[in-house]
């Protein structure tokens, strides 16, 4: 009964769409209860149609009534082509084509029957692309023509492109065009739609002339036979007007061939429980056709399943039907991959980003090094160029002290001879030396201090070395450069503070002689008068020695060798260790 609801519900549909239910609902309502042979419900219809805002009609709409009151009631005691025909009636006029047709109104009546049958069961009703070749292929069949694979492809292509399928005044337009019947006159149209009619909608599997034996005067007389699924009719002509009986099917029922006999050829029986029939077949050919399809009809009563037609109907639905699930899924699956695709994307563009980044950061702090390394190096070359500076002033310096220097030497070689007669001054010399043992003293301090901010300057000196290492291959011309300079820097930078001691201990040496000095003056008071004209040079003299004299870097006579080549190893040792 589903089945058949669907199958009403389409015709239904088309009829319900076309009119105005307001003024013509009534009418489709009593119409649908006439054909279906379903009994009026008077009261019912006019609760539903009346004209307020409570009835069903406002707040339930038309399907509700029509399930409940008309449908539902429907025991399939009715005739459906009469049915279709009532349907087509409400919605021909409005919907079919103005245009000429090589098809007559019958015709596309069937047509419209035809698509209801084929049509998908979604609303708007259309017909399928597939549907479309497959009742095409049946009409072309019928009118013995060759099927054009190729031109329906194009029309496919086309069609697929602007909608899923046709509706049923498209098909109907189609095919009373002639577009796939080209050289083909009316009439075989018509009677191809007929046979294609007579077999999807009217259930009849095959039909034509043979002839049949009486049971009660066992003559034989030529009838019209129609096999349906689950009867045989047989009538008097072709125009199934006169109708002489049927022949009962069911699973018990079987067909097999007989020999001729009686001057009777291509024989056949059917077998029912209560009856038999013997049939004449016009040839071979037409009586093996007859035999296969009564029992392909019998098999399927005994296997409960449907007629061929509506059989391969359901299986092209089915696989449609699985197709479009396994076109979803694979839609599904590309959604999935085009997402996880993007989501890599996002990915690869974030780490395109993190990598762009980091780039940036290295780049940047690689000019931060090399601007560094360009400031160490223009400082460098400015204390460079101070350092050439002041080692030129303090050459100046020495060159002056060292003449200075020489004058007084030559200034105390004259006063020695002078100085040799005061005897008396040997103690306050003693003396002198204990000051002088402590005077060197201060001056190994301040020497040891010296050496360790040489190391310092060593050790600075060795960190701007890993600095300038760290450059490029083009700068190691400018680092030989700077090597040869440092090394020239290191060995001026030695004189220069050999030199700055050299005058500091002369200084400190005259201050102290001059002191010694100033004190043997009032000492010995009875040779002022023979050195006052040797003004200025007293600052320098200081008392001899039995010893010879040693002139060194610290004053005359300020070591002994021994001392003197001690602290030459140490010296060395202590230069050895920050190279």
């Amino acid at each position: 009964m589903v089945g058949l609801k669907e199958e009403l519900l389409k015709s239904i549909w088309h009829a319900f769409t076309a009119l105005d239910l307001d003024r013509s609902g009534k009418v489709l309502s009593h119409n649908l209860c006439t054909v279906l042979n379903v009994p009026h419900d008077p009261v019912a219809l006019e609760e539903h149609f009346r004209d307020d805002d409570e009835g069903p009609v406002s707040n339930q709409g038309y399907m509700p009534y029509l399930n409940k009151f008309i449908l539902e009631k429907v025991q399939g005691n009715f005739d459906k082509v009469e049915f279709n025909r009532m349907c087509w009636t409400l919605c021909a006029k409005k919907n079919l084509s103005k245009s000429p047709l090589m098809i007559s109104d019958e015709d596309a009546f069937k047509v419209w029957v035809i698509f209801n049958f084929l049509s998908e069961d979604k609303y708007p009703l259309i017909i399928v692309p597939e549907e479309i070749e497959y009742l095409l292929k049946k009409l072309t069949e019928a009118m013995g023509a060759g099927w054009q694979q190729e031109q329906f492809d194009h029309y496919k292509i086309a069609l697929n492109t602007s909608r899923e399928g046709l509706s049923a005044w498209e098909l109907i337009d189609l095919i009373g065009s002639g577009q796939f019947s080209k050289g083909m006159d009316r009439q075989t149209v018509s009677m191809a739609i007929n046979e294609v009619f007579n077999e999807l909608i009217l259930d009849v599997l095959k039909q034509g002339y043979m002839l049949k034996k009486g049971h009660k005067r066992k003559n034989w007389t030529e009838r019209w036979f129609v096999l349906k699924p689950n009867i045989i009719s047989y009538y008097v002509s072709e125009d199934l007007k006169d109708k002489k009986g049927d022949i009962i099917l069911d699973g018990n029922c079987c067909v097999e061939a007989l020999p001729d006999k009686d001057g009777k050829k291509c024989l056949f029986l059917i077998k029912c429980l209560d009856k038999s029939f013997e049939i004449s077949a016009s040839d071979k050919k037409k009586k093996q056709e007859w035999i296969q399809a009564i029992q392909t009809t019998v098999n399927l009563l005994r296997a409960g399943s449907s007629p061929p037609h509506k059989e391969a109907r359901q299986k092209r639905k089915e696989l449609r039907q699985k197709l479009l699930a396994e076109q979803e899924e694979l839609e599904r699956q590309m959604k999935e991959l085009q997402t996880a695709n993007e989501n890599k994307q996002k990915e690869l563009e974030t780490v395109r980003k993190q990598l762009e980044a980091a780039a940036a950061r290295a780049a940047e702090e690689e000019k931060k090094r090399l601007q560094t390394q360009v400031e160490l190096q223009d400082r460098f070359s400015l204390e460079l160029e101070r350092e050439k500076m002041v080692r030129q002033k303090m050459e100046e310096q020495v060159a002056q002290k060292s003449s200075e220097l020489e004058q007084y030497l030559q200034r105390v070689r004259e006063l020695e001879e002078m100085y040799k007669q005061l005897q008396e001054a040997l103690e306050d010399e003693k003396q002198a030396r204990q000051d002088e043992e402590t005077v060197r003293k201060l001056q190994a301090r301040l020497l040891e201090e010296e050496s360790a901010k040489r190391a310092e300057l060593e050790k600075w000196h060795l960190q701007q070395q890993q600095t300038i290492q760290m450059t490029e291959a083009e700068k190691q011309e400018l680092e030989n450069q700077r090597m040869i300079k440092e090394r020239a820097l290191q060995v001026a930078m030695q004189q220069l503070e050999q030199l700055e001691l050299e005058r500091k201990e002369a200084l400190e040496q005259y201050e102290e002689v001059k002191k010694k000095l100033e004190t043997a003056a009032n000492n010995t008071k009875s040779w002022k008068d023979k050195v006052a004209h040797h003004e200025g040079l007293i600052r320098l003299i200081e008392p001899g020695s039995k010893n010879p004299h040693l002139i060194t870097n610290w004053g005359p006579a300020a070591f002994t060798e021994a001392e003197l080549e001690q602290r030459q190893k140490s010296w060395k040792g202590k230069k050895a260790t920050s190279e």
